[in-house]
């Protein structure tokens, strides 16, 4: 029996007007998962531990079997472990989000809005070029900054704090000044980066294009060394993780799972899906492993940029590009297997950030023929009366076989 895990990041949602009351799930075609929900079981699963945020970070840690209240020491950390940065057990990380803020003239950095957590998906290599501006005047023997992917950097602050720090998509169209760092120094260094920055040669080429220039620093996330235990030994099964995001590729790390780097595949709407189902299919067909988890970030990106239609476009290819033929890919290989689908957190449009809802999931099992009437949606899941209360049940779930 092989084991696959699909997530869909962010991809459970709350009802939306324009959609006529339905969720981005409930209005996207998914003609691969409503056949595969017809033979599964569904339901709702609670991955939030009461008392943490909702982020997904604590989220994958727990779908993937790990109590955060037990593992969970920052998300920065893991993200860390993925791009190779040499953590000492005294160091703390810190996530560095390349961000757009407004340049209104006559306000202070406090009074300006953060507009975008992403700069526009900017793509690594140009945000690599703007990172090594702010770090040739900003690093120093306490401070070192880490090229991650896309917008997503890292800051190593030695012999650091773990100190509290606001999400960046938690506030978009927010004045920043309430959500700034009340350390000094984190914040002074967020501020110099926007005047190194906005007058970047990139970011006025950025600006001429339409496009949102990719103006400041902004730290969250901090965390210390993470300790996770090995995968293949928690569970008895040989992994792999196939993602195009630097946090998940670090719990995979962390846990000793071996990572698949997809090309073309890169955290957006235009992600290479094949190449991810690809990867999983010889993964566990032809390299021996027992379990897959693909992870796919473009509906969590389309939830917080607002976006109804690509939020729905996203998930419409995540069923037809990678869950179909991850599905085919299995039959015709002749493999038994079981597979759950489900979202780590929801990000509803209405408030462009995570929460910490339910999230409806499923598990399918090629070698049983069930015959159920619903599809696989928040509604329906709900309807089913199946909740598992803790996120580590739904992989010891997919792992049961009786």
């Amino acid at each position: 029996m092989k084991y696959v895990l699909v997530l869909g990041d962010g991809m459970a949602d709350r009802p939306i007007e324009s959609l006529g009351g339905r969720t981005a799930l409930e209005a996207a075609e998914t003609p691969t998962m409503d056949i595969l929900a017809k033979k599964s079981e569904i339901g709702l699963l609670h991955t939030i531990p009461e008392g943490m945020k909702p982020g997904s970070d604590t989220a994958n840690l727990s779908v993937l079997g790990y109590d955060p209240k037990k593992y969970y020491s920052g998300r920065s950390p893991l993200e860390a472990l993925s791009i190779g940065v040499p953590m000492k057990d005294s160091d703390v990380a810190l996530r560095c989000n390349i961000v757009t803020l407004t340049e209104d003239e006559g306000k202070s950095f406090a009074e300006q809005t953060i507009l975008d957590h992403s700069s526009g998906e900017i793509s690594t290599e140009d945000c690599a070029v703007l990172l090594d501006a702010v770090r040739e005047e900003l690093e120093n023997e306490t401070y070192k900054f880490y090229v991650g992917t896309s917008y997503r950097h890292c800051l190593i602050w030695d012999k650091g704090e773990v100190v509290e720090l606001s999400q960046p998509h938690d506030h978009l169209g927010q004045v920043i000044g309430e959500y700034l760092p009340s350390d000094e120094a984190l914040r002074g260094m967020m501020e110099r980066s926007y005047e190194i920055l906005k007058n970047h040669p990139m970011n006025l080429e950025r600006k001429k294009k339409g496009l949102n220039p990719a103006n400041c620093c902004w730290f969250w996330g901090a965390g210390t060394k993470p300790m996770l235990s090995p995968f293949e030994e928690k569970t008895g099964k040989k992994g792999v993780m196939i993602s195009a995001v630097d946090l998940l590729k670090g719990i995979a790390i962390g846990s000793s799972m071996e990572v698949k780097i997809v090309e073309g595949a890169n955290g957006g709407l235009d992600t290479n899906y094949e190449g991810k189902a690809d990867a999983a299919i010889r993964a566990l067909t032809e390299e021996g492993f027992d379990f897959a988890y693909i992870h796919v970030e473009a509906p969590d990106e389309m939830g917080h940029q607002g976006s109804v239609e690509k939020k729905v476009e996203s998930i419409k290819r995540l069923d037809e590009r990678v869950i179909k033929r991850v599905v085919d890919g299995l039959k015709a290989a002749g493999e038994d297997f079981r597979m759950a689908i489900l979202p780590d957190h929801p990000t509803p449009i209405e408030i462009r950030t995570h929460s910490s809802e339910a999230v409806p999931f499923m598990i399918y099992d090629s070698s049983k023929e069930l015959s159920r009437e619903w599809n696989y949606n928040e509604r329906e899941a709900e309807a089913s009366g199946l909740y598992l209360a803790e996120g580590p049940m739904l992989i010891k779930r997919l792992f049961e076989t009786d």
